[in-house]
């Protein structure tokens, strides 16, 4: 950090008026309905769970939807002709997949994406000690959770439109990464190297007009929450463990990535958004 000299820094023009209400934040009331509107975004993950609720949201707010998926073709390709958008398959563990994903979606809408939500990833279902852990599972985990969001953010660092600062990168983690309970060690690490990816990530991109940020659940109600909590019981306990009394529901996540996408988030960048209710 340099010495304690005060410099003058200069207001932009469109603050530098007598009005205490920039003519930005005006416009954008204006088009407070569909604020997203012209806009194209990639979401990997998107065909189940809070990826697609994800995808609903911000098409929800004007944005065109490329919905990503590995496996789930009829849930993907069902939920983009409900949102006026694409299904595209893709592998986030391979560059040329990832890469095929950037320029499929480029040619379905006939413009880059500015937007990519990485939400694709995956978890043991046991939830082992690591003394328990195998190396195949910490492999798959750290492919998908860690190298997965690797080459995500890698592609759109290079592809992404950030005209007008419009350009956001958003990765969603999980808040165990701070809980650190037992059983999901492994999963925790590489969700934590996928933030720390972003944090860099965050730094190397903002001159282009690019945010990078995460977004860490906690406990939430999809089908992966169920893979891991297998009874009633577990699912109480869990929900028990929350201050709001109740584990969260997909679209509680999703409306905190339709703020980071926007423009009123555009001085909010290298961060770690824990939306979880207090569980943490």
């Amino acid at each position: 950090m340099e010495g304690p000299s005060v410099e003058k820094v200069a207001v932009p023009e469109d603050e530098a008026t007598t009005s205490p209400i920039p003519d930005r934040v005006i416009h954008s009331q204006m088009a407070e309905e569909r604020p997203l509107e012209g806009r194209v975004a990639i979401i990997t993950g998107g065909a189940g769970g809070i990826g697609a609720a994800i995808a609903a949201h911000l098409a929800g707010l004007g944005a065109r939807v490329a919905i990503s998926y590995a496996t789930s073709a009829t849930a993907a390709t069902s939920l983009a002709a409900t949102l006026n958008g694409v299904a595209i398959k893709a592998d986030v563990t391979s560059a040329a997949s990832v890469a095929s994903l950037f320029d499929l979606a480029e040619q379905a809408f006939s413009r880059k994406a500015h937007i990519l939500v990485c939400c694709a990833g995956t978890i043991n279902a046991d939830y082992t000690t690591v003394s328990e852990t195998s190396e195949r599972s910490f492999e798959e985990l750290f492919e998908v959770n860690a190298k997965g969001a690797f080459l995500c953010c890698r592609e759109g660092a290079r592809r992404l439109d950030g005209e007008g600062g419009r350009g956001r990168i958003v990765v969603v983690t999980s808040s165990m990464v701070a809980q650190g309970k037992a059983g999901f060690g492994v999963y925790a690490a590489a969700k934590a190297a996928a933030e720390a990816v972003v944090g860099v990530v965050a730094k190397e991109v903002g001159g282009k007009g690019v945010t990078a940020n995460c977004v860490a659940p906690g406990p939430t109600a999809t089908e992966m929450l169920y893979k891991v909590r297998k009874t009633k019981e577990e699912v109480a306990r869990v929900a028990g463990e929350c201050p709001m009394g109740r584990v969260g529901r997909p679209g509680d996540v999703a409306e905190v990535v339709g703020f980071l996408v926007g423009d009123g988030a555009r001085w909010v960048n290298g961060q770690v958004i824990r939306a979880n209710g207090g569980i943490v």
